[in-house]
C-alpha cells in the first residue's frame, strides 16, 4: 500500500493532499521546511516505511521510519502544526491556513484503521512525499471522492 502526500510549502507551514492507493483521502499539515532541522521542520521529500506504534501521549498512531537524521516522526491528530507538531504529519479534514486545518481526528482514525488492517495482513505500507506547485482544492477533493 502506498500513501502519497503532495505538498505545498509556505513560510508558516506545509500543506498537503494525502492520496491513498491513488485516490484523494484527506489533507495534511506539517511544519514549514527548514532543511530537516529537528523539531522545527517538516521531513524531507522521499519514501518512508510506515509502522504501527503506541505511546502514552498519542495512543495508537503511525511511525514514519527511515527519515534521515530524525527519529520518532509520527502521523497523529493535530490542527495547528506550529503549536502541536515537532516534525510529525497530521491528517486534517479541511485546510484553514498554512500548517493549519481542522477536524483532524476523523481522517486520522479512518487512516489508522486502513493502515493497521494492511499491516495485519503483512502488507508493507509506504509513505511517499513529493512537492507540487499547487495542491488540490477542497472542491476538487470532494468531487474526486464523489466520482465512481
Amino acid at each position: 500500500m502506498e500513501l502519497l502526500i503532495t505538498r505545498t510549502y509556505y513560510k508558516n507551514g506545509t500543506n498537503g493532499t494525502l492520496m491513498l492507493n491513488g485516490k484523494p483521502f484527506c489533507f495534511t499539515i506539517e511544519l514549514p521546511d527548514k532543511n530537516n532541522q529537528t523539531k522545527i521542520s517538516c521531513i524531507p521529500e522521499g519514501s518512508y516505511k510506515i509502522k504501527k506504534r503506541n505511546s502514552e501521549n498519542h495512543g495508537d498512531h503511525l511511525l514514519i521510519t527511515g527519515v534521515p537524521k530524525r527519529s520518532h516522526i509520527l502521523i497523529h491528530p493535530a490542527n495547528n502544526a506550529m503549536a502541536e507538531l515537532e516534525g510529525c504529519i497530521s491528517p486534517v479534514t479541511t485546510l484553514t491556513a498554512p500548517g493549519c486545518g481542522n477536524l483532524s481526528r476523523a481522517p486520522f482514525v479512518k487512516l489508522l484503521k486502513i493502515v493497521y488492517a494492511a499491516l495485519a495482513k503483512k502488507e508493507e505500507v509506504w509513505l511517499r512525499i513529493i512537492s507540487q506547485q499547487e495542491t488540490l482544492s477542497e472542491k476538487q477533493l470532494l468531487n474526486a471522492k464523489n466520482t465512481p
